[in-house]
């Protein structure tokens, strides 16, 4: 029968629009809507054998009975011969194997019986399931999943029927009731008034119409959230994503419950990293009033008046971990802690020069006061040095990181009252602060940390003696000790220095390196290139110095 539509002013939202009225159609039909219909199909087989089973008995039962055969006797030998016919599990294993026809068309998962005829028990692999039919088979289970008492879908007592359909081509109708959509949605109140109820009183029921949805499920869903009494309850069965959906949709209609209780899952359930940031997203694109909205966001944004700046938030971060007591926690947290910075490096609120390096001088004034009393035989304190040295490594990772630790090199380098006070602390205590010092060799000799001239030499005159003395602890004793990288920094910083100082450093190591092997560093490779430029270079300039005079006095000579 041909159905006559209306087509109405006024917008139904169709593709989650920012705000509740959007325009686009609102159709009513006066003619019922036609019924699909399904038929199912039936599969079956049959075998054969009996009779040649039934034959074979018999000739047995005779033989028996003239006495040929003797039941105490052992059975005679089987002949060679083949049977007649195969058996089933013969065919499937002589069968090669070979792929389903082209013009075997399976549907539904259910495999036409010409098809089992025609293959010859050839495997028939299992059809690619459509993802229309899959979304139509969860919207038909979402609409049959309605507990007794509730009226959604309710065929026998709706008034409207409403059908939504997708940009995708799926369509689907539902039964609902025009009461509970105007109570719910400012959306429906408007279009649903009573003026157009009482204009087509004649025509029940009503034939509403909603396109290009872009996720029917969701609106199913929402539409389900307006005949429950415990919407919080319904929500918490579904996920963050699907809750979003559902946020989004009833923003749109004005569904004002549906919103506040998606807020109030929202605050209180876990979220993933994906899942923050489209909380962020869609809120600040709904601009939904009132305070909920903002309850939500604050698990994601700071707010500077409710809480201290976030660089008070850091350098607090820094002193808790400078401050820990437990080694292996210590360790841990300093490795996250420095991840975590390097990453915050171009924030503009990251931390500042003065904030480090104040965290520097209180380290440094901790490691000189226990440093001086374990020089003079006080031994109460003794494990800070430790972790007073591996707090200022620490935190010399971070200034080379960032290239500000020239001025903790020239800092270190003239604490010449510890480098004296050195000998005289047992070295199961001190060799971690020689760790300190390996690190700026290692940042010097890897262009790291670019100091002057007179603080790389200050540094080598003040802490290379202690620095050799502790090879052998460090060696031993240190965690993720990379021998090779510090004898390599400590080659490449002599050799920035002026020759004259290289040729008494090297010589000095040689003569200690001689005596100590192991438990001193190697710095052969420094040795080596220190010796091509004394000799080798010095050689070729005398060289070419006595060509050039040759030249000038046969000029003179012409």
């Amino acid at each position: 029968m041909p159905s006559h539509s209306v087509t109405a002013a006024a917008a139904v939202p169709t593709s989650l629009p920012l705000t509740p009225f959007s325009p686009t159609d609102l159709k009513i039909w006066y003619s019922p809507s036609a019924a699909d219909s399904c038929s199912d199909s039936g599969l079956g087989f049959n075998s054969s054998g009996q009779d040649n089973f039934s034959n074979s008995l018999s000739k047995f039962n005779s033989a028996l009975t003239a006495g040929l055969l003797n039941p105490m006797s052992p059975p005679p030998p089987v002949a060679d011969k083949s049977r007649s016919s195969p058996t089933l599990f013969e065919m499937m294993a002589n069968e090669p194997d070979c792929p389903p026809r082209a013009g075997a068309v399976v549907q539904n998962a259910v495999v036409p019986a010409h098809a089992l005829q025609t293959s010859k028990l050839c495997p028939i692999l299992p059809p690619t399931l459509d993802k229309k039919a899959l979304v139509q088979q969860r919207l038909t289970d979402l609409l049959g999943s309605r507990s007794p008492g509730n009226q959604f879908n309710d065929a026998v007592s709706a008034d409207v029927k409403l059908t939504l359909s997708s940009k995708d081509g799926i369509t689907i109708s539902l039964s609902v009731h025009r009461q509970i959509l105007v109570a719910h949605s400012r959306f429906f109140a408007s279009k649903l008034n009573e003026r157009w109820a009482q204009h087509q009183l004649n025509c029940v029921p009503f034939f509403v119409e909603i396109a290009d949805c872009d996720d029917i499920e969701v609106y199913v869903e929402t539409l389900r959230l307006m005949y429950s009494k415990d919407l919080r309850r319904k929500l918490m069965r579904e996920d963050v994503p699907r809750v979003l959906g559902i946020l989004k949709v009833s923003a749109a209609i004005g569904f004002d419950a549906g919103v506040l209780s998606c807020l109030e899952y929202l605050e209180a359930a876990p979220w993933s990293e994906e899942d923050e940031e489209n909380v962020a997203t869609l809120l600040s694109e709904l601009q939904i009033e009132g305070d909920g909205a903002a309850e939500v966001l604050k698990r994601v944004s700071l707010d500077p008046v409710d809480g201290m700046g976030q660089e008070e938030v850091l350098i607090r971060l820094l002193q808790v971990v400078l401050e820990g007591k437990d080694d292996k926690a210590r360790r841990e947290m300093k490795s996250m802690v420095m991840k975590m910075l390097r990453e915050n490096a171009s924030n503009k609120y990251d931390l500042r020069k003065e904030s480090l390096y104040a965290a520097c001088d209180a380290c440094l004034s901790s490691l000189h006061s226990h440093f001086l009393q374990a020089a003079t035989g006080e031994m109460q304190d003794v494990n800070q040095i430790a972790r007073d040295s591996d707090n200022l490594h620490w935190l010399l990772d971070i200034l080379i990181d960032r290239q500000i630790a020239e001025e903790f090199l020239k800092t270190w380098a003239s604490l010449s009252e510890l480098s004296e006070a050195h000998p005289k602390v047992p070295a199961m205590y001190r060799y971690e602060v020689s760790r300190v010092t390996a690190r700026l060799f290692i940042g010097i000799g890897k262009g790291q940390v670019l100091a002057s001239r007179q603080a790389r030499c200050l540094l080598l005159q003040t802490w290379l003696v202690p620095f050799y003395n502790d090879f052998g602890w460090m060696r031993r004793g240190s965690r993720g000790f990379d021998r090779h990288l510090i004898e390599d920094g400590l080659s490449n910083t002599i050799l920035t220095l002026p020759m004259s100082w290289q040729q008494e450093i090297l010589l000095s190591w040689l003569e200690r390196f001689l005596g100590s092997g192991d438990d001193c560093p190697n710095i052969q490779r420094g040795f080596e290139v220190w010796w091509r430029r004394a000799f080798w270079r010095r050689k070729e300039e005398l060289e070419r110095h006595n060509h050039l005079r040759i030249m000038a006095a046969n000029g003179d000579n012409s």
